[in-house]
């Protein structure tokens, strides 16, 4: 299994932190996610370029 840590700007609220969540843990692959206002650490076998995109769907910039 593998681990991916993404860092992030512009989470301001909670709502968006669970809307992040909701769209990590439907990327392929992904086993689970824990999504903060600055970051997510993810795991399962999943590609990174698929969480990137996923993140940057919701408006999120990835650092």
């Amino acid at each position: 299994m593998a681990h991916v840590s993404l860092a992030f700007e512009g989470v301001e609220d909670a709502e968006l932190v669970n809307r992040l969540t909701s769209e990590l843990m439907m990327v392929d692959g992904v086993e689970s996610a824990e999504v903060g206002r600055h970051g997510a650490d993810v795991e399962g076998r999943m590609n990174r370029a698929a969480l990137i995109k996923a993140v940057e769907r919701l408006g999120v910039v990835v650092n």
